[in-house]
């Protein structure tokens, strides 16, 4: 038997992939946060092809985390904390497809919860709207340039930081304080 932990990877887009790394990086049994390109049909995108709207990719992240400290549930209701999942193609004044709202899994398992985490908070009824979230195979994933990967740490006085990112990964921090790395809190 290996000492090797193990590990599971969950592949979210939610909007700009800078708001929803910047959460994951601190949080408990996550192991490992890259921004990426994924759900498109075009081999090794950029950044300008994907705002350009004609790849299909959506801005993702791939999310590494130890299941026995965090479920895939877990991560799943954690992301939808992070985005308006109730707004096709579109958060706040982000829009077009490679902002869209999306679960990419990478097998039948991630799929059936998926579906399942979303049936559950629209009963729930916690947004006025019902989810568009999309539950769709992984495919390929695409790493982002280097620059755009823990964007928020190195660029936290940047405009869109300021006024993106830092009060969703605030209101992340305050709403999921015990399940934070030690650093984060």
């Amino acid at each position: 038997m290996s000492d090797t932990p193990r590990s599971e990877t969950a592949i979210l887009g939610g909007g700009c992939f800078w708001c929803i790394d910047a959460a994951f990086r601190d949080l408990q049994g996550v192991t490992e946060v890259v921004s990426g390109y994924a759900g498109g049909h075009v081999d090794h995108p950029t950044y300008e092809q994907v705002c350009g709207k004609q790849t299909g990719h959506a801005e993702v992240v791939k999310v590494v985390f130890d299941p026995a400290t965090l479920s895939y549930a877990d991560v799943l209701k954690i992301f939808f904390t992070l985005h308006d999942p109730t707004t096709k193609d579109r958060q706040g004044a982000d829009v077009g497809p490679q902002y869209r709202s999306t679960i990419l899994t990478l097998d039948d398992r991630q799929a059936e919860t998926a579906r399942a985490v979303i049936a559950e908070l629209n009963a729930a009824q916690l947004w006025s709207g019902p989810i568009v979230t999309t539950v769709e195979p992984a495919g390929r994933f695409w790493d982002a340039e280097p620059e755009h990967q823990d964007y928020f740490t190195r660029n936290p006085w940047s405009g869109y930081c300021r006024a993106v990112v830092a009060p969703k990964v605030a209101k992340f921090r305050k709403s999921f304080a015990s399940r934070l790395k030690s650093q984060a809190a």
